[in-house]
């Protein structure tokens, strides 16, 4: 393959001295490469038990990636597990998914510890709801639980949709407990909503926000 030999001399780097650099169309200087931004869209505030949050609006073709980030999650009841579950028509009915689940925990002591596949926390083409962290979280006063949804291309009309989640909470028993999340939803519909609940119990405090991210 022949190389093509340039006249750095020539260069002209004054318009992107302080930003990401690519070449110009005419190979002989350079320009500002683009890249993709980051939006917040909306933030849900709950402060009283809610049975779900339901995001039902701003999930659109607008961005090609969303991501809800989850803040001081409290549950009612003891022993609970967070979940999430995807619409296609305002959260009216739930999408088939299938997923895989690991978690991993160690407790105060240090005296138990532990990274596994949990079976129970996946979903293998059905539409429950899906478990941030399959094991239980406590309801604490002082414990929450807190982590990261990313959908992508929801509005696509022609693929799958992908997402995968972290989230971190207080186990129970007391532990520092961590649940990994990836999955598909089998439809080529476009996705317009999103819920959090928990497996029993109401959400009696939490701050969701959530953020459009462009290519």
């Amino acid at each position: 393959m022949a190389l093509t030999k340039f006249n750095f001399n020539s260069f002209d780097v004054t318009t992107a001295a302080s930003s990401a650099l690519a070449f110009n169309s005419s190979a002989n200087g350079f320009t500002t490469a683009s890249s993709g931004s980051v939006n917040l869209i909306s933030t849900t505030t709950v402060s009283s038990s809610v049975s779900n949050i339901d995001i039902t609006s701003g999930i659109n073709s607008t961005y090609d990636t969303y991501i809800f980030k989850i803040f001081n999650l409290h549950c009612s009841d003891n022993n609970t597990k967070p979940s999430v579950n995807f619409s296609t028509d305002g959260m009216s009915t739930a999408i088939t998914k299938t997923t895989t689940h690991f978690y991993s925990f160690n407790n105060e002591a240090g005296s138990q510890n532990l990274f596994s596949y949990d079976t129970g926390g996946d979903v293998a083409n059905a539409t429950s709801d899906q478990a941030l962290f399959y094991q239980n979280m406590t309801n604490a006063d002082d414990a929450s639980g807190s982590g990261t949804v990313i959908l992508f291309s929801p509005s696509s009309t022609t693929f799958i949709k992908h997402f995968i989640a972290d989230f971190h909470c207080m186990g129970n028993p007391v532990a520092s407990a961590q649940g990994f999340t990836s999955g598909y939803c089998d439809t080529t519909s476009a996705i317009d909503s999103i819920r959090f609940l928990m497996n029993s119990g109401t959400i009696d405090s939490c701050v969701i926000k959530m953020y459009g991210l462009t290519k």
